[in-house]
């Protein structure tokens, strides 16, 4: 059974947001091996993972994707400057730059969209890293960055139930 997953802000090769956002790893090699890892023991090979912007890789994103498993979309990041093409020719299954509706209630974004408790849909999204500013969930957003969700694909099941608050 194909399963759909989501994450954002992974910087593949960027040691700068390593330091920066204080990710708890010693060096860039051990942080992305780290964030392959973690994909590819929670995502399978028939499953879908949308990425949320800021993929990173510096040039390098063709090797990197090769090695995750499953079906993989971009929804681009300010971090993810190359053309569509370039994205889908490194092995995105499609590449958007902007904002997507998808199940007819979720907004897929890289920044956080406003929404009120008046409009009927859920935004999930990433950039915001592990800001206080941005509480990690609420009955109508999920924050997607690696920072908040233990720097691994998080399923769609369970963002659904974090939202319901059944966990």
């Amino acid at each position: 059974m194909e399963r759909v997953f989501f994450i954002a802000d992974t910087h593949f090769g960027e040691d700068n947001i390593r330091r920066y956002e204080n990710r708890l790893f010693a060096d860039i090699q051990e942080m992305d091996r780290e964030l392959i890892l973690r994909w590819n023991t929670n995502v399978g090979k028939k499953d879908t993972v949308y990425v949320l912007g800021d993929f990173g890789a510096v040039g390098g994103e063709k090797e990197i994707l090769s090695q995750f498993n499953g079906t993989k979309y971009l929804v681009k990041g300010n971090h993810d400057i190359q053309s569509n093409e370039y994205y889908r020719n490194a092995g995105f299954a499609e590449v958007y730059d902007m904002p997507v509706l998808y199940g007819g209630f979720w907004i897929l974004s890289h920044e956080p969209v406003y929404i009120n408790e008046n409009v009927p849909y859920a935004n999930l999204f990433g950039h915001v890293h592990d800001s206080p500013i941005v509480k990690n969930y609420s009955r109508q957003h999920c924050c997607v960055s690696v920072e908040r969700i233990n720097y691994c694909p998080i399923e769609f099941e369970k963002i659904k139930k974090m939202i319901k608050g059944m966990i």
